[in-house]
């Protein structure tokens, strides 16, 4: 029998969401950072096996939101769940049970779809703890199944999936085989700038960058790929630090980011890189929609 469909990945922010998909997929396709809110777009990851095809839908982090910017966010997360098979709930097995959890796990009363619990990072706990969170977390929600797993080192990944093939629809593929994502090379090239930003600038610049490549263009002999991208800052004195002294800071971002892209797109990269000013951005409707953060 084969399955296929979509998997709704929910929870906080960076409990891990973005690394189990890559983990799942086999490729980088969502970037991931120790900052909360890395995730700012609805990402769809394509695992494929004999008996199924897994449709993985990565959403931001669900969190309190002050900026337009981020009020778009959560409601891009929140409407995964009208859109998908099932839902897989990711909480951190060292934090245990946060307030956050919770009230996600309350607004999950009344959801008719099946939601499977993934206790992730299962790898920075000891054993004898986690008997007593899965117990805490079977007294809050009737999931179908709770699991513990580790999206960093793939334990607990065949289980999960195997748990998440008794819950699709039975049918055929809906993508073709050789597909992993349903994003852009441009898309996946901003990403992979936007995370370089936020490993390596502090305060409020990881959360205040756009970006956007301008071009995209292969050579013709395929062994080169030339890329301009945009930075989007709200304020001159974040301009500024992007820069670096003498173009220092920008020079790592892009050294950084083009070793990623040499790995994922496998070919040489010439990457162009400049800053902008747009103040107040994350506020503008305009402009959000212009960067890509609409409401899909």
């Amino acid at each position: 029998m084969f399955k296929s469909g979509f998997i709704g990945i929910i929870g906080r922010p960076n409990v891990g969401k973005s690394t189990l998909m890559n983990h799942i997929v086999g490729e980088k396709i969502a970037i991931t950072t120790p900052k909360p809110q890395t995730t700012r777009n609805r990402i769809m990851g394509i695992h494929n096996r004999g008996d199924g095809q897994f449709i993985f839908i990565d959403t931001p982090g669900i969190h309190e939101a002050f900026t337009t910017l981020n009020r778009l966010m959560v409601d891009t997360a929140v409407r995964t769940f009208g859109s998908t098979d099932l839902l897989l709930l990711l909480i951190e097995a060292d934090k245990g049970v946060q307030r956050g959890d919770r009230q996600l796990i309350e607004s999950l009363e009344g959801n008719p779809l099946p939601v499977i619990l993934g206790i992730n990072k299962i790898d920075l706990i000891k054993k004898d703890l986690l008997l007593p969170l899965i117990d805490e977390l079977r007294k809050l929600f009737p999931f179908e199944a709770i699991i513990p797993l580790s999206a960093l080192d793939g334990r607990g990944m065949d289980v999960l999936l195997d748990e998440i093939w008794k819950h699709l629809p039975e049918g055929a593929a809906l993508f073709p085989e050789d597909m992993m994502t349903d994003r852009t090379e441009r898309f996946i090239t901003a990403e992979v700038i936007r995370e370089k930003i936020i490993l390596l600038t502090h305060q409020e610049i990881p959360y205040a960058t756009a970006v956007t490549v301008d071009s995209f263009k292969e050579d013709e002999d395929h062994r080169r790929i030339r890329i301009a991208a945009t930075i989007t800052v709200e304020k001159d004195s974040q301009k500024g630090i992007l820069i670096g002294k003498k173009g220092s800071m920008l020079k790592q971002i892009g050294s950084l980011a083009r070793t990623d892209l040499e790995i994922f797109f496998a070919s040489r990269i010439f990457l162009q890189l400049f800053v902008r000013v747009r103040k107040d951005w994350t506020q503008d409707r305009r402009m959000l929609q212009e960067f890509g953060y609409t409401e899909e």
